[in-house]
């Protein structure tokens, strides 16, 4: 019976028999079941700290495997062996020293998941972030996880034009880009059903929100004739089967804000593109309140990629936003594994 270790995957570990019974366990301590894992199976149960939002620590997988290597009776030195054999070749961020360096970048949703990650590879590449979420303990305890970053954080909701004049104050005279990446998902509801509170909210947060820091930054951009601007979009702005009613038309305004904005300020230096990501572990909770929803949008899940952590949606935003993407602009970049392909 093959060693489990951090690095084997968590279908390794569910197939496993003690290794089953161990995250079986674990899950019921939630109220979840092993359903709930099968998105990820491929990924290394070491991944699923990030993926619990600090819930789980990495005290808690290296109890498990202790635990398991206990239960199966597993020799050390064959399981040492075993562990070095079973780590995978993972994606590792490669930090670009000095890519933002003298550049003032606004990010917003950078208290968590995408948004945070995004600021975070902007600061760690020297450059000054506005970094702008609703939750002010999310934006301070971001602040003070990166040494020596020089991060301004600004809480407000950019759906209001007076935390949007807040953000471009802080920002001061000179920004050099701007990363729209706060948004919410919907109840994935069809047309018939979608109330007007959800429509209402997620197109002033998804739409408005993203219009109103474009609007902000825009003119300051045109007086320096350079910047650069990368909203996040999502596959529901490519395709109808992501999610509902609300969230997939909002997406795809924001691909229509896109493109417009880059056929209108592209010849003044001005770069406008978006990423349209994939499945991505962040903590934006898709809840269904529709039967006919459900049925329609988990059928399409079936071909779903494996989700990914936000440092890798980050890496292709930040190439974008940067210098390294000088001749992109309009572009509408999916970083969703393959899944615009099928």
């Amino acid at each position: 019976m093959a060693s489990l270790t951090r690095d084997s995957s968590i279908g390794a570990w569910l197939d496993h028999p003690v290794g089953g019974q161990v995250i079986r366990e674990l899950l019921a301590q939630a109220g979840q079941t092993p359903e709930a894992l099968a998105p990820v199976r491929p990924l290394a149960i070491k991944q699923l700290v990030a993926m619990s939002g600090g819930a789980m620590s990495d005290e808690v997988i290296e109890g498990l495997v202790e635990r398991v290597r206990a239960e199966s009776g597993d020799d050390v030195d064959e399981f040492e062996d075993a562990s070095a054999a079973a780590a995978a070749p993972e994606w590792a961020e490669r930090i670009t020293p000095g890519r933002f360096t003298g550049q003032t970048v606004i990010v917003t949703g950078a208290g968590s998941g995408i948004g945070r990650a995004t600021a975070s590879r902007i600061a760690r590449e020297g450059g000054r972030v506005i970094a702008v979420d609703i939750s002010q303990e999310r934006l301070d305890e971001f602040a003070g996880s990166i040494a020596d970053a020089d991060i301004v954080a600004v809480a407000g909701d950019i759906t209001d034009d007076a935390s949007v004049a807040a953000i471009v104050e802080a920002a001061g005279g000179q920004i050099d880009g701007l990363a729209n990446v706060a948004g919410i998902m919907d109840d994935m509801t069809p047309v018939h059903e979608v109330t007007d509170r959800i429509w209402e909210r997620v197109f002033a947060v998804n739409v408005t929100g993203t219009m109103k820091l474009m609007r902000a930054v825009v003119p300051g951009m045109l007086a320096r004739g350079k910047g650069s601007i990368v909203n996040v979009s999502s596959e529901a702005g490519l395709r109808g089967s992501a999610a509902g009613a609300a969230y997939t038309a909002s997406k795809h305004a924001v691909v229509g804000l896109t493109k417009s904005s880059a056929f209108m300020y592209t010849p003044s230096g001005i770069r406008v593109n978006a990423v349209a990501p994939g499945p991505v572990i962040t903590n934006i909770e898709a809840k269904f309140a529709s039967e006919l929803g459900a049925q329609r949008v988990q059928q399409a899940m079936t071909v779903l990629p494996t989700p990914v952590l936000p440092d890798q949606l980050a890496a292709s935003i930040t190439f974008l936003l940067s210098d390294d993407g000088v001749n992109v602009s309009g572009a509408i970049l999916p970083s969703d594994g393959g899944w615009s392909a099928i």
